[in-house]
């Protein structure tokens, strides 16, 4: 994800202002143990580039709790970092053993599983929080939406994603049809999905 890429986005409207950038942990140990070609700061400083050549771009992520060997300080390294990059979502799991894998192979799965959950539930709270605050922002933003079809509660209402990937759901009116391109403004939020209404 270098800045030459970063900037191609930037230059093009067609390009969807979102990248996936699994962390899958914030503790650089921890990524050596999964081998990951990456460390905490260079994560840190591809997100920053991301904030400044692509202000608006939406950022997700996956994230694995209770990696072998993990320490409680690691796991608050993967909390931070989620909070520093402020992820519009994550795929977020507990570590579990693959048959197969360099690290079955190579390190005994040795975090009890009470304490994954505990630290996997304590990562999807955050990432509900940091979704909420983010869809919270947009409120009053107006968004060049594609209609993909009928929003999964109602048929009365089209659903639809913006530029940053968020689902959108608002009204039926005018002549619009599924594939159509709309303008729609935003009125509310939750952790999941904005509402909004065709302008």
């Amino acid at each position: 994800i270098t800045d030459e890429v970063l900037m191609t986005m930037a230059s093009y409207e067609n390009i969807c202002k979102y990248i996936h950038l699994p962390v899958q942990s914030g503790n650089s140990r921890v990524l050596e143990l999964m081998n990951r070609t990456y460390d905490r700061d260079w994560y840190i400083d591809r997100v920053n580039s991301i904030r400044r050549i692509l202000p608006e771009c939406a950022i997700s992520s996956d994230v694995i709790t209770g990696f072998c060997s993990e320490t409680e300080i690691e796991h608050q390294d993967t909390l931070s970092i989620m909070n520093f990059a402020q992820y519009s979502m994550s795929y977020m799991f507990a570590y579990s053993e693959r048959p197969g894998t360099l690290a079955a192979k190579k390190y005994p799965d040795d975090i009890p599983t009470e304490i994954k959950k505990r630290r996997l539930a304590e990562v999807i709270a955050l990432q509900n929080q940091l979704s909420l605050e983010g869809n919270k922002k947009d409120i009053g933003k107006v968004f060049n939406v594609l209609i993909e079809g009928d929003s999964k509660k109602s048929t009365q209402e089209w659903k639809g994603r913006n530029s940053q990937n968020k689902m959108i759901v608002f009204p039926k009116s005018g002549n619009y049809t599924q594939g159509d391109y709309v303008y729609v403004k935003v009125s509310d939020a939750n952790s999941a999905t904005l509402f909004a209404h065709i302008i």
